[in-house]
């Protein structure tokens, strides 16, 4: 009886074992205002500890609003001449979509035995429901104003997709779209079990592409510091309060960058304003905005010594050349056991999977591009960030330049290096008991040192046994050699089991 009442009343069990429909509602709920809070809590304390603001605390309130529905990559308007205002915070996004993603994941595991989309769609209401209050309160008259229909809309799609997505990992593992389309495909060009290799690959291709945005924006904070700060240290030197609301802001654009800086790595690169460019070829800016991201830009000109950053795009995708080479050699299957390994793939199978990689990277690129600019105001600020289209090519054909040659590379060694093991394998099985290892050769893999020290071993060995040969062919008859030849066999047979018998 204690038990059962210190239970909470919305944890109790419902119909066929599953939680009450509210309970979902309100941890749908909960999920978007611990949202809030996170963009709130510093809106409010900067208000807070600004001496000459101006605004209100619902001024405040209204611009973390504003920055919780751009989170989402729901557009808001700027200013009196209803700019747009198009740029996504990606840290913001990823936030929202990680805690969506395990709240959809948390809520389909404790559905029992009630149906699966129930509790998911009851998330997904009670997000919704703080998304209009959001937008409504962001709808009056201010700096920033959302437009409610649209913005409620956007947050709706981005909440759906997260919720699915963590429903869907919550069940049981399902095809991925990459392993069905691969299965389809004729036999010479179908990799088998190829589908957590190409996902793995692919991952492992768009986190070398964003670390090269990363070195990029790296360098060039500290080519702006060792050349005095510039623009940068002018604009943060407006007080404590500005330093810190800079700051936040470009931790909270920091990933903004990092794509910015892989599609410069990439060549296309990105423009800040309508008629500029910003790439390895070179580099045509007008006035920019006043902020610490934008004062890392390059200086106008032509490329130059930049178009050595194209060498990233390279690198990133030598991990997936060598995941995608092992898994065609067949070391690594779907499960990591080795009954679960797959045979060899053919080659146009392995370039199949190589390409089908840099699709998914392409496809990942389009997306961030997208995501990670749009507008900044109206007129000339109506167009910032990489063009998503040629990003995602420049991606796709920098990874399929990259891993196609590099996996079937990796696969010709791998295979070849297993067939040195096996015909090691077979030679010793079948090599005489009588034969010391002195007559192998070195064991494959070993060094330089080692086949030296191998065959300095056979040259004394050689010349023991001709030594002997030699004696016995001197001693004559009573040497017991009559044949000089024999006697040659004999001691070279003798010199490599490790001396006569005697």
């Amino acid at each position: 009886m204690t038990q059962l009442m210190g239970r909470p009343i919305l944890e109790a069990p419902g119909e066929l074992g599953g939680r009450p429909a509210l309970a979902d509602l309100l941890a749908g709920v909960r999920t978007a205002l611990v949202g809030l809070a996170v963009v709130g809590v510093p809106v409010l304390g900067l208000w807070v500890v600004t001496p000459d603001a101006d605004d209100g605390a619902a001024a405040a309130t209204r611009l973390a609003g504003v920055l919780w529905l751009l989170g989402h990559g729901a557009p808001v308007l700027r200013g009196e001449a209803d700019a747009p205002l198009t740029v996504t915070p990606l840290l913001l996004g990823a936030l929202a979509v990680v805690r969506l993603h395990r709240a959809g994941a948390g809520v389909a595991a404790r559905r029992g035995l009630r149906s699966r989309w129930g509790g998911p769609v009851a998330l997904w209401a009670g997000y919704c429901a703080v998304a209009v209050v959001v937008a409504l309160h962001c709808a009056g008259a201010g700096l920033f104003r959302s437009r409610v229909v649209w913005d409620v809309l956007v947050v709706a799609l981005v909440a759906a997709l997260a919720t699915a997505a963590g429903v869907r990992s919550a069940g049981p593992p399902g095809t991925p779209v990459a392993g069905s389309l691969l299965d389809r495909l004729p036999p010479p060009y179908r990799p088998a079990g190829a589908a957590p290799v190409v996902r793995a690959a692919a991952s492992a291709a768009g986190a070398g592409l964003v670390a090269a945005g990363g070195v990029l924006v790296a360098v060039s904070a500290v080519l702006d510091a060792a050349a005095g700060g510039g623009r940068g240290m002018a604009l943060l030197g407006g007080g404590p309060a500005a330093l810190l609301g800079l700051s936040l802001l470009s931790l909270v654009l920091l990933p903004n960058a990092l794509v910015w800086g892989a599609a410069y790595a990439l060549g296309p690169g990105f423009a800040v304003g309508a008629g500029t460019v910003v790439s390895p070829a070179g580099t045509a800016l007008g006035p920019v905005p006043d902020f610490p991201l934008f004062a890392l830009l390059p200086a106008d000109g032509p490329g130059g010594w930049r178009w050595a950053v194209l060498v990233l795009p390279l690198l990133a995708g030598v991990v997936p050349a060598v995941l995608l080479g092992r898994a065609a050699a067949g070391l690594r299957g779907p499960a990591g056991g080795v009954e679960d390994r797959p045979g060899p793939w053919p080659p146009a199978a392995t370039v199949a999977a190589a390409l089908a990689t840099a699709l998914v990277v392409g496809a990942a690129a389009v997306l961030s591009g997208w995501l990670s600019g749009g507008a900044l105001a109206g007129g000339r600020m109506v167009r910032l960030g990489p063009v998503p289209w040629w990003t995602g090519l420049a991606a796709a054909g920098w990874v399929a330049l990259a891993a196609v040659p590099g996996a079937l590379l990796v696969r010709h060694r791998e295979l070849g290096a297993a067939a040195r093991r096996a015909a090691e394998r077979t030679a010793a099985e079948q090599q005489p008991a009588g034969l010391q290892p002195a007559d192998q050769g070195p064991a494959a893999g070993q060094g330089a040192y080692a086949r030296l020290a191998w065959r300095a071993r056979r040259g004394v060995l050689g010349l023991r046994a001709r030594t002997y040969a030699l004696v016995l062919r001197l001693s004559g008859p009573a040497g017991g050699a009559s044949d000089p030849d024999e006697g040659l066999d004999e001691g070279r047979d003798e010199g490599l089991n490790g001396g006569p018998a005697g």
